[in-house]
């Protein structure tokens, strides 16, 4: 099809409507099905609507209020084993209770989230979910809380997964993990292999999940009457490289330790290479152990000792209770528990 000025475009409802010799409702109705219309109208509306490849506009719709329902699933980085797997939670309870759900990758870049999210409400969409740890500073707070309102007054829902809660009142529900819970377990289960100098490769100290996690890792050392060296805690981000220069910063400064605990599991793969590649062996020279319990875990060699989280449950669970609320409801705070699951990367140490 062409336009008035030469171009190709995409075919309209009045374009269908001019050739099935009918109003523009009529054919918003033949497409909605919600409304009686003749058979032999119905057979000419989608007769035009196949011979001019018409595709009804899914933005329209929405803000119309009609279509398939819609949910928006806010992260920064897609191509994180953990956040795929949420993602997938996610997808599988929308596509279950019959909704749509649009996945937007931020790149940590506050202005995308804001845009996409503002998106999502004029297109009323039935709930936002956004996923990862943040900064709990004011600014994200009050930034958050505008969100949360803004969402409710268009009769969406707002919800947080590991990410800081904004106090009460807030239309939101925050569903998190025991990020703490998790990572004390873990160090204590190091601990009580004997280890006393443990590494501690952890994220950006101002990320609320890796504060957690290096909150836990400290709790189980002071539990048994033990401080930590402040030298064996390194500090990067959640990533496979991250983990491999923190090693090998480690081992180059000739820092003591005989255990390893990474703050994931992709920062534990980094460092387990970078120990290969200093001729050490895990666990008979270093244990190592991770965080999350992604799948290729269990293919390291060694299989990694690591803590599990149900990340694709968090995102049904997400799903599940956007949908069980109204947009009005006070805040709602749900957490899901995790635990070590032992393999074959941690051993016993007999020294002190």
């Amino acid at each position: 099809m062409t336009r008035k000025n030469g171009e190709p475009g995409r075919s309209t409802i009045r374009d269908v409507a001019a050739r099935a010799g009918v109003s523009a409702s009529t054919v918003s109705r033949v497409l909605a099905g919600d409304y009686p219309v003749s058979a032999a109208t119905r057979a000419r509306v989608l007769r035009a609507v196949r011979e001019m490849d018409y595709v009804a506009d899914a933005r329209a719709k929405a803000v119309a209020g009609v279509g398939t329902p819609t949910l928006a699933f806010v992260l920064e980085d897609i191509t994180g084993p953990s956040f795929a797997h949420m993602a997938h939670g996610v997808e599988r309870e929308a596509a279950r209770l019959g909704h749509l759900s649009l996945v937007c990758s931020t790149d940590g870049d506050v202005r995308r989230e804001l845009e996409f999210i503002e998106m999502m409400r004029a297109q009323r969409a039935a709930a936002v979910i956004l996923v990862g740890g943040a900064a709990d500073t004011p600014e994200y707070r009050e930034r958050t809380r505008r969100i949360a309102d803004s969402l409710a007054s268009a009769g969406s829902r707002l919800v947080l997964c590991g990410r800081p809660p904004l106090g009460p009142g807030a239309p939101v529900t925050v569903i998190e993990y025991d990020n703490e819970g998790g990572a004390h377990a873990l160090a204590a289960h190091v601990l009580a292999q004997g280890h006393r100098r443990v590494l501690f490769l952890g994220g950006k100290p101002d990320h609320t999940t890796a504060m957690g996690r290096e909150r836990g890792y400290l709790a189980a050392h002071r539990a048994r009457g033990l401080e930590p060296d402040p030298a064996l805690l390194l500090h990067g981000d959640f990533t496979r490289d991250s983990g491999h220069r923190l090693m090998r910063e480690a081992l180059a400064r000739k820092l003591e330790f005989t255990a390893v605990v990474a703050a994931t599991d992709m920062v534990a793969a980094g460092a387990l290479t970078a120990l290969h590649e200093a001729g050490l062996d895990v666990p008979g020279d270093v244990s190592l152990a991770g965080y999350d319990d992604i799948p290729f875990a269990r293919d390291l060699h060694p299989a990694l000792t690591t803590v599990h989280v149900p990340y694709e449950e968090l995102g049904r669970l997400a799903v599940r209770t956007a949908l069980g609320h109204g947009a009005e409801s006070a805040d709602e705070h749900l957490l899901l528990g995790t635990h070590v699951v032992v393999r074959d990367s941690v051993a016993a140490h007999s020294g002190h």
